[in-house]
């Protein structure tokens, strides 16, 4: 159970209530109105930040993530960041950074070991606090969620 996981023996299933679901996508195109013009708007590595639309933008796997407000920014084109984004590619990361670092790096995280996930290590992508500083015309956050577990699919 995910209570004695976490050491608290009084959490239940029955406890947790969903207040609200997000699903957030950031890879995609509709067709929108700017500027009074009806047009196809591809949101790659974005997501909609139209007026009052809720969604999600994470950290890397150790680090913490938002759950957003979109503000309708139109010159920001209704859209926000959907994630920290790499520094380093994937390769430079496995070049870089040793499973040493990536054990010290996940700290109080859990998370699947092994030399496959190096290239997933937090330093590998940009401060999340700096992304979230970045884009804030474009949303308002309502929620910081902290890693307490990762789990990254094969």
């Amino acid at each position: 159970m995910f209570g004695e996981w976490l050491g608290d023996n009084s959490f239940r299933p029955a406890d947790v209530m969903e207040v609200r679901r997000i699903n957030c996508h950031h890879n995609y195109t509709e067709k929108v109105e700017i500027a009074d013009r009806a047009v196809w708007l591809t949101r790659k590595g974005a997501i909609d930040a139209s007026t009052g639309t809720h969604g999600l933008i994470p950290g890397s796997m150790g680090t913490k993530s938002y759950v957003v407000r979109g503000l309708g920014n139109e010159s920001g084109l209704f859209s926000a960041p959907h994630g920290a984004g790499r520094r380093f590619s994937r390769s430079k990361a496995k070049k870089l950074f040793t499973l040493d670092d990536l054990a010290a790096a996940m700290t109080g995280i859990e998370y699947r070991h092994g030399a496959e996930w190096i290239d997933e290590i937090p330093d590998a992508y940009k401060p999340i606090d700096q992304i979230m500083d970045d884009a804030r015309d474009l949303v308002e956050v309502e929620a910081v969620l902290t890693q307490l577990l990762n789990v990254k699919g094969v």
